[in-house]
């Protein structure tokens, strides 16, 4: 894809939604980072879901120790991996406690420190709630990365590199939201709507998925 493109590729997208925001529930940064880390492998809607419960009754560090392991993995069952997580949530807990006054360090390397907590992890946190122009590369964002040719990658570190490199510095704040929503509800990973796709001008995937009517037209132009 060529800057230009890449221009137009993220000015189409900003046009659409120029405050776009994480799907995550949360009203504190401690709360968005339990969030993240019960997000891998499930969906926004579940976690949120369990965390609307679960914030009711332990929303800091200090409450979520003072829940502890069985407290907390009554609220967060329904997650895939709820046991790990869990444990990795309590564990965090206390190591904000112990080393960072019971509040989400803005460094990198503190947030890394922490159980559970990856670059991904790091990364929403560190744009979401501090507003750092990074980019956390999960599945959506990988597969529309490659599959656009917007900054293709053999591994997640790679499409993340590259990302910094390529997207332009005036958008690169909300690039993760913009890319990881059409990932998620447009440039699915079976079947991608490109018929209804903002960016399908820019967009280096071919052939175009065309839209279910159009595939019946043709079917039926053919036959006559």
């Amino acid at each position: 894809m060529t800057p230009a493109k890449r221009e137009a590729f993220f000015a189409r997208l900003a046009a659409a939604d120029p405050a776009p925001r994480t799907e995550l529930a949360f009203a504190s940064p401690f709360e968005l980072l339990v969030a993240v880390m019960l997000s891998a492998q499930a969906t926004d809607r579940s976690v949120n879901l369990a965390t609307a419960q679960l914030y009711r009754a332990a929303n800091t560090p200090a409450a979520i120790v003072a829940l502890g392991l069985e407290g907390l993995k009554r609220y967060v069952r329904a997650i895939g991996l709820y046991n790990t997580k869990a444990n990795n949530i309590l564990a965090m807990s206390r190591l904000l406690i112990e080393r960072h006054g019971g509040e989400v360090p803005r460094e990198r390397a503190a947030l890394e420190a922490l159980p559970g907590v990856g670059r991904k992890t790091a990364n929403v946190v560190l744009n979401c709630v501090f507003g750092e122009p990074t980019i956390a590369v999960d599945t959506h964002i990988f597969r529309v990365a490659n599959r656009t040719g917007l900054a293709p990658g053999r591994n997640v570190a790679a499409v993340e590199d590259r990302l910094l490199a390529v997207v332009p510095a005036h958008y690169r704040q909300h690039a993760h939201h913009w890319l990881i929503l059409l990932g998620r509800y447009t440039c699915k990973a079976r079947r991608p709507e490109c018929w209804r796709c903002l960016v399908r001008a820019e967009c280096g995937f071919r052939p175009k998925t065309p839209a279910p009517g159009a595939v019946s037209a043709a079917g039926r132009a053919r036959r006559s």
